[in-house]
């Protein structure tokens, strides 16, 4: 069966991340009635449903907002011989290619979007977000 909805780039999700007022002409507004009820799914959220915008009209980036993302940090990485990964044991020390004090590295879906430090809270570890990445610098990590 063929899938009615269409797939979105990379370019188009920035775009859609931005406020760009181009927005409305390529895809459409969005508005309350563009989904039938129950299809958004933004009532199922554990958070209840966003807030709707200050002067009362929907949010035209709703329909997006229940998309599963894969988050992840990186706070180093090294290669290893599997002769060396099998000596391993309880107490052993992995070097890692960052410095102590070094920002780890926050990636969504495998692509670094920001920077950030190690925190504690409530003792779990948490990442204080420090740095967001720059689109350009994106592009740039691609090759």
């Amino acid at each position: 069966m063929a899938d009615d909805k269409p797939n979105l780039t990379q370019s188009d999700l920035d775009r859609l991340m931005s406020d760009d007022p181009g927005l409305s002409q390529d895809w459409g507004d969005p508005g309350p009635t563009s989904m039938p009820a129950g299809e958004s799914g933004l009532g199922d959220s554990p958070f209840g449903p966003p807030p709707p915008a200050a002067d009362g009209a929907a949010r035209p980036l709703d329909f997006i907002l229940d998309i599963p993302l894969e988050i992840s940090v990186e706070l180093g990485r090294t290669r290893m011989i599997i002769n060396d990964l099998l000596q391993l044991g309880q107490g052993s020390v992995i070097e890692l290619s960052k410095l102590a004090g070094e920002p780890l590295e926050i990636f969504v879906n495998g692509k670094l979007v920001a920077r950030g430090e190690v925190v504690v809270v409530n003792d779990k570890f948490g990442v204080r977000v420090t740095d967001i990445v720059s689109p350009m610098e994106r592009v740039k990590s691609l090759n």
